[in-house]
């Protein structure tokens, strides 16, 4: 009996080890979750079983009844809706809210009352979205402090996208006395953790007021973002902006309070200026940026074409707390901008935060600055304010007006930047300022280069032949001298791809401008 009861105990104990590794392994590794599809139409009932054959009415009790994993699909039709995102997706299964194939929904914010900070779409400490395919659109207010937006991402969200679609008649029409601002799609990192993984391509957005305000904006701990293959224009303000924390999210970490590692490829942006508000505005105030780094880090913008706004693109900061720095630009068209195509630098006499470790490389600039700037100054094709340090404006092709400024230095602030390996043209008298506002400038080509201490291998006066500069088409014609004729500093500046996506450097040679 004794041996009995022995064998008895040690065979309990063998089952209750078993049983207790058992409990480590998952639930049941053998079972992959079942993804379902649901379908939401116009005609639909939120009674119905959500099936294509009985779908249901209201994009938002779709969203509460979903798990990761689930595709929604949306018919075609107006949904009067604001909609929020109380589930998330995993990285395996993400939350999908998609348009029927061939069809586009469209949620209106018509006859709603916006009264604060309030969007169409909200995302709040949402992981694993992906939304495809949506007219956002018609949302307005004129509330003094009210902010209208298409999309808001906000706390503790991740691993966000949206696609395809289109943003439109997000509208403040307040004063400016009255807090005029609006966004089409704000992002800002303002949770315990950073907002990482996001992801807005393919969309459009145009016709918009956002006043003192952007129309795709990233700000706050923002970390890792892409934002590619979209259109801006006809637009109020600002068109795509990368920020600090300082204004949106007041009181974050400066450690972290801003937005970084990202990249802004492969956009057009046109017609983003105040002059489509000029009532608002007033006239001959050409302040937006079309593309802006403001106070964000370790970003790189290539393959855009920006054209008719009232300035291309600007590494500025605007808060003394977070300067713009290791943003490389390249590999962009431009062209026909009312003031500056590239701008560096803090806003003169405003800001000390200053723009550091950046490259300017292999860009196409053509006949920018149409108009005077705030002081009566020709801002220039490349324009340095205050506090630049360690900046690069290599291979380059800087195609002026007749009367226009290459490259314009405001103040003697700044210091080890490099100018070199660029082609200017221009039909008119060459011109540079340095160290001035608006001061006469240096048209020796000599003087130039004693005075800036650069652009000791650079080329003035060869016309690089562009394709057309009546269109204008800022490719190049076989036999231009800009052709393999720039320097590689590296894949990491350089790009691997130029504004076509083909082969940036090829046999180890590089061509100036854009274009390879």
């Amino acid at each position: 009996m004794q041996m009995i009861r022995l064998m008895l105990g040690m065979l309990a104990v063998i089952a209750v080890t078993a049983c207790s590794k058992a409990s480590h392994l998952p639930a049941d590794s053998s079972k992959k979750k079942t993804a379902h599809t649901w379908y939401i139409a116009e005609n639909g009932n939120d009674e119905a079983a959500g099936n294509q054959n009985a779908p249901w009415r209201s994009i938002n009790t779709a969203l509460g009844r979903i798990s990761g994993g689930d595709t929604i699909f949306v018919r075609a039709g107006v949904y009067y809706e604001k909609i929020n995102f109380p589930r998330s997706g995993t990285p395996e299964h993400p939350v999908v809210l998609k348009a029927y194939p061939g069809e586009r929904p469209m949620l209106d914010g018509t006859n709603r009352i916006v009264s604060g900070w309030e969007a169409l779409v909200t995302l709040t400490n949402a992981q694993y979205i992906i939304m495809d395919g949506f007219d956002i659109c018609n949302f307005t207010t004129g509330v003094k402090g009210a902010d209208p937006e298409g999309i808001a991402v906000n706390g503790n969200s991740g691993h966000i996208t949206i696609k395809n679609c289109n943003i439109y008649n997000i509208k403040n029409t307040a004063t400016l006395d009255n807090w005029r601002s609006g966004h089409a799609i704000l992002v800002i990192g303002n949770g315990k953790q950073a907002i990482t993984d996001i992801e807005i391509t393919g969309c459009t957005v145009h016709n918009t007021q956002t006043g003192t305000s952007e129309n795709i904006t990233l700000a706050g701990n923002v970390d890792g973002f892409r934002i590619t293959h979209n259109k801006v224009f006809d637009t109020e303000n600002i068109g795509i902006i990368i920020a600090d924390g300082g204004g949106l999210n007041k009181g974050g970490d400066p450690v972290t309070n801003f937005a970084r590692n990202g990249v802004v490829s492969d956009n057009e942006l046109y017609n983003v200026s105040m002059a489509n508000s000029t009532a608002i505005w007033g006239i001959n105030n050409y302040g937006a940026i079309a593309i802006y780094i403001c106070g964000g880090a370790n970003t790189i913008v290539e393959r855009n074409t920006v054209y008719n706004c009232d300035r291309g693109i600007g590494l500025v900061s605007e808060n003394n707390d977070y300067p713009t720095k290791k943003v490389i630009v390249r590999n962009n068209f431009v062209y026909n901008n009312w003031r500056t195509g590239i701008y560096l630098g803090d806003y003169l006499n405003f800001t000390t935060a200053g723009t550091y470790d950046c490259c300017i490389v292999n860009n196409t600039l053509f006949q920018n600055n149409k108009v005077a700037g705030a002081f009566g100054e020709i801002e220039g094709e490349i324009r340095f304010t205050e506090r630049c340090f360690n900046d690069t404006v290599r291979n380059n092709i800087i195609y002026a007006r007749p009367v226009d400024v290459f490259i314009h230095k405001y103040t003697a602030t700044g210091a080890d930047n490099v100018i070199d390996n660029n082609l200017y043209f221009t039909t008119g008298t060459p011109q540079w300022i340095w160290n001035s506002v608006n001061e006469q400038p240096v048209t020796d080509w000599n003087a130039w280069k004693a005075v800036s201490g650069g652009d000791l291998h650079s080329t003035i006066g060869q016309d690089p032949l562009l394709v057309s500069i009546t269109d204008p088409d800022l490719h190049l014609k076989a036999g231009s001298p800009a052709r393999n004729t720039g320097v590689v500093i590296s894949t990491d500046i350089n790009g691997t791809t130029d504004i076509d996506g083909k082969p940036r450097i090829v046999n180890n040679k590089i061509s100036k401008g854009a274009q390879q």
